[in-house]
């Protein structure tokens, strides 16, 4: 991935809106690059202020807003309307106050026209639109409010339906809810259970890079030592073996670094030699040095290096 590409990709990386393949593969140039580095601590910090600031119009504005809106509505010339546009309009429901006896007939009226049509629907749209309007609880925000007239008002509502999912975790559109929310950045306590769940799956290729990443990359060591145990199959792969020696020399807690050496003593080899003289030089935890000391000792191999 080059510099300019990245550059592009750094607001939707922000927003959360790249794929999980993009993401990562711009979290790797950004390891690399300096430059790259500092254009997304920008992008950051420009972020933050824009978060920050909430800018509410005055009164006098909204009312200028207003007016204008009216007036040129008012000069709008209604188009022809098509088939589908009538067929629209016809299945609308306007709601006037209707005087006297108007409105209790205008009531059986309504409840006629909802039996009609709940007899008419076949049965899964039915279904479909009782687990949309009924079983879905919904977050309401009102946006927007204006008086129009004759004591009526005009409301603007952010609706927020929350959908109930639940399937194996096998299921490819579970997996990668599960894998979204195993980035999630805003709540460790989420991304602990996902990364649980999805550690009893590392034959997939996407799950475990999911799990190399938050063994490099997730701030929370939870998250990280569950990572590493849905690894520990896997300590003998070359991809999975390079990112765990650099998470033993680079990593801040003596609880990961000492799962880190568990896994890669499972296979004895040469290449752990240099990796475990070199922590023993920085290692500043007593028992993580007795591991590797006695780790070095069974590979017959000098505690220092020469």
């Amino acid at each position: 991935m080059k510099c300019e590409e990245v550059r592009t990709m750094l607001p939707l990386f922000l927003y959360g809106e790249l794929s999980f393949d993009d993401e990562e593969r711009l979290e790797v140039h950004v390891d690399e690059c300096a430059a790259c580095r500092d254009a997304l601590a920008r992008h950051k910090a420009m972020f933050t202020s824009l978060d920050a600031a909430e800018i509410l119009p005055t009164q006098d504005q909204l009312d200028d807003c207003r007016t204008e809106l009216r007036q040129r509505l008012a000069h709008v010339q209604p188009e022809h309307a098509s088939f589908w546009d009538k067929i629209r309009e016809g299945f609308s429901v306007h709601f006037h106050f209707a005087p006297g006896l108007m409105q209790p007939i205008g009531a059986v009226a309504m409840l006629v026209l909802g039996f009609v049509a709940a007899r008419m629907t076949p049965g899964s749209l039915l279904g479909s639109f009782h687990a949309a309007s009924v079983a879905e609880p919904v977050t309401s925000r009102v946006r927007y409010v204006e008086p129009v007239s004759q004591g009526r008002v005009q409301i603007v509502v952010d609706e927020t339906r929350q959908r109930v999912l639940s399937g194996s975790v096998d299921d490819q559109s579970i997996q990668r809810l599960l894998l979204t929310a195993a980035k999630d950045p805003s709540d460790a306590g989420l991304r602990v259970e996902s990364v649980d769940l999805l550690k009893n799956q590392p034959q997939s290729a996407e799950v475990r890079r999911a799990l190399l990443y938050a063994v490099q990359h997730d701030a929370n060591a939870g998250v990280r030592l569950k990572a590493l145990d849905g690894l520990k199959d896997f300590a003998d792969d070359p991809e999975t073996r390079q990112v765990l020696t650099q998470v033993l020399l680079k990593d801040n807690n003596p609880g990961v670094r000492t799962q880190v050496i568990d896994l890669l003593i499972q296979h004895h080899s040469n290449a752990m030699v240099s990796v475990l003289q070199e922590l023993m030089m920085k290692e500043d935890n007593d028992y993580i040095r007795m591991r590797c000391q006695k780790a070095l000792h069974e590979m017959n191999a000098s505690v220092e290096s020469y």
